[in-house]
């Protein structure tokens, strides 16, 4: 989410594309200060979950048969970590400051039948170890092919590998019991203070041998002896996961002196090498809405200006009967709909999910949820989506007023209760999937407690002020009265027809930021840094002009086609674009991911099924108000009898 996710606002657009060239600038939280450390002083290495794109369910790391502390203490975590499964804990891995040590022996552990079992099945899965050092997290340093591009970074070092030995066709596994680590530091040139900017790692597979009796990290090994200098270069010996048998973990450190300074150490791990492809989508993209943009304003500066004219000249009563077109349902335009509660209901939590997106790519933008601030991005997301229930509760009965409704209080609580209820429900089977699985990714039962409290705490009391607030302001004024009885509707051409022109409607918007889904879900399903966020606010802008151009235009049609039943289309219209993002999310599961488990792909399309959701009432929210202000605007540019 995060993983994300998970995932919109700069406050000038030349801001913004300076901020989608150069994303992956270092920007910290004010008040972050950098830690500042002299010659051999402790550094202590943090672990974090294992990860896999296989299964996409995290594990503590201690859940292997790693070396471990005496005494295992949990790092304090924010919301945002727990929910995206982190489990930050202390390590035998410690460094002392710019003071390289070879061959250092961490623990020697002996394999039982379950613990190669489990060894086994994480290098299967290829399963990933996370560290960290000074907030920084571990990285394997891959060298493109061509050897003149940016060296690429994996996120985390894999637990093993499997293969054969020579002249040997049964597949083993391997683990990579030997690391190589590389810290990179600033150094301050007036003072003798450094700062971390880099912690890269080479991984091993080594079947250590030692001499004599086993004496813990002073054990004398002939696999790996500085003094003799044999070194760990190569996995050409190496250690084969077997039960009963013992395995020596051990680690080399360097250091290097960098001149990456530590206001920009994050921008390796989220250097943008695909950026053309951003542009191009962005391109893409603009050029549907020019398109639409031009519909529009034939519409409006053409057509719409000439029928108004026409409208306004007819003389007399006759002249008006033998008139078509959009003028003729005046009467009935702004009818209220079937289920007209249930529609305040999705409007207003459209709205509220609108805010809390705004809000967060604001922030994001700004550089005030920096990568750095480890689940900083989901914790935000979800104490504004707290704090926007009092717009969401405001806007659903305002338009609920408008409809001259009087239970307000019953669309109250459906608006505080619909949406997060199905997500919550939704994100319980998919926690117990993952209790079944004995992952750490799920969320505990204190953090489970938690959202509930801030759902029934405080969500639920502001969707109820707003809710107050709107439906005591005066209701909006109508430009027209409504007829007491309905206008029949004609037959309407196969194009028009409610179902067809619905499907119709949400390819353009889902055309408009299909390519930037695919990085997002390269982020959240691959483990990959995602940190463009000035692209995602283009992205973000041009979907909101899609959405309401393209509504406005389908309304239109619908219109003049003397069909006024526009209310629930106009919603469904953009909102249709869920169901596109909900096939692509399933093309890219068959196509780039490699999951096979079955509680995976439940938890892939459990989760894109919410995103799915989300994104409904987030774009059928846009193309309503939009097609809500065309119609108000036109029914009021007409003289009514």
């Amino acid at each position: 989410m995060a993983t994300t996710h998970p995932a919109l606002v700069r406050l000038l657009l030349a801001v913004v594309l300076l901020a989608g060239a150069g994303a992956a600038r270092g920007f910290y939280l004010p008040g972050v200060a950098p830690a500042d450390f002299r010659k051999k002083d402790l550094l202590s290495v943090k672990v974090n979950q294992l990860s896999s794109i296989k299964t996409q369910l995290p594990y503590s790391y201690y859940s292997l048969p790693f070396c471990r502390p005496e005494t295992i203490v949990d790092s304090a975590e924010n919301l945002g970590e727990v929910l995206r499964g982190d489990r930050i804990e202390n390590s035998l891995y410690v460094f002392e400051m710019m003071e390289p040590r070879l061959c250092q022996i961490v623990c020697k552990v002996v394999l039982s039948q379950d613990d190669a079992k489990d060894l086994k099945e994480k290098i299967d899965d290829e399963y990933r170890i996370n560290m960290i050092l000074d907030n920084l997290p571990l990285v394997v340093p891959i060298k493109r092919l061509d050897q003149e591009g940016p060296t690429v970074y994996q996120h985390g070092v894999h637990v093993g590998v499997k293969g054969q030995y020579s002249g040997s066709k049964d597949e083993k596994h391997f683990i990579h019991n030997h690391f190589t680590f590389l810290v990179k530091y600033h150094k301050d040139p007036n003072t003798d203070l450094a700062r971390i900017v880099g912690f890269e790692v080479k991984p091993y597979s080594v079947k250590h041998e030692y001499d004599g009796e086993w004496k813990g990290t002073g054990t004398h090994l002939k696999t790996c002896d500085p003094h003799a200098r044999r070194l760990v270069v190569d996995s050409d010996s190496p250690q084969e996961v077997e039960a009963n048998k013992e395995i020596i973990f051990t680690y080399d450190v360097n250091f290097e002196e960098s001149d990456i300074k530590w206001a920009s150490r994050w921008d390796t791990y989220l250097l943008m090498t695909d950026d053309q492809i951003h542009w191009f989508s962005i391109i893409n993209s603009l050029m549907i809405v020019l398109f639409l943009s031009g519909m529009v304003a034939m519409i409006m500066l053409r057509t719409l200006y000439r029928d108004i004219s026409k409208y306004n000249q007819l003389e007399n009563q006759e002249e008006a009967q033998e008139e078509t077109g959009w003028k003729l349902v005046h009467g009935d335009v702004f009818r209220p709909p079937v289920h007209a509660d249930l529609l305040c209901v999705y409007v207003g939590t459209g709205v509220q999910f609108f805010g809390m997106l705004l809000v967060t790519l604001l922030f994001a933008i700004l550089g005030l949820l920096s990568p750095s601030n480890r689940g900083g991005l989901m914790t935000a997301m979800l104490l504004l989506w707290v704090f926007m229930g009092l717009f969401a509760g405001y806007s659903s009965s305002r338009l609920y007023k408008m409809f001259r409704g009087s239970e307000w209080k019953n669309v109250t609580i459906k608006t505080a209760l619909m949406f997060p209820g199905i997500v919550f429900a939704i994100f319980f089977v998919l926690n117990a999937l993952i209790w079944g699985e004995k992952s750490s990714g799920a969320v505990p039962f204190t953090t489970m407690f938690a959202l509930v409290l801030l759902w029934f705490g405080i969500s639920v009391p502001l969707v109820f002020v707003g809710s107050y607030l709107g439906f005591k302001k005066s209701a909006m004024e109508d430009p027209v009265r409504t007829n007491k009885i309905p206008r029949p509707i004609p037959e309407q051409p196969w194009y028009m027809n409610p179902v067809v022109s619905v499907l119709i409607g949400g390819i353009l918007p889902f055309g408009a930021v299909f390519i930037e889904l695919f990085f997002i879900l390269t982020s959240i399903w691959l483990h990959q840094f995602y940190y463009i966020f000035g692209f995602l606010f283009l992205v973000f802008v041009i979907l909101i002009l899609t959405c309401a151009e393209i509504t406005i235009v389908l309304c239109y049609f619908q219109l003049c086609g003397e069909d006024y039943e526009w209310w629930w289309r106009s919603y469904l219209t953009s909102g249709s674009s869920a169901l596109y993002l909900f096939l692509y999310a399933t093309f890219y599961f068959f196509t780039k991911l490699e999951i096979t488990k079955a509680v995976s792909g439940v938890l892939y399309f459990g989760y894109m099924l919410i995103a799915s959701y989300a994104f409904f009432v987030l774009t059928g929210t846009i193309g309503f108000y939009a097609c809500f202000w065309f119609t108000r605007l036109i029914y009021s540019s007409v003289k009514i009898d």
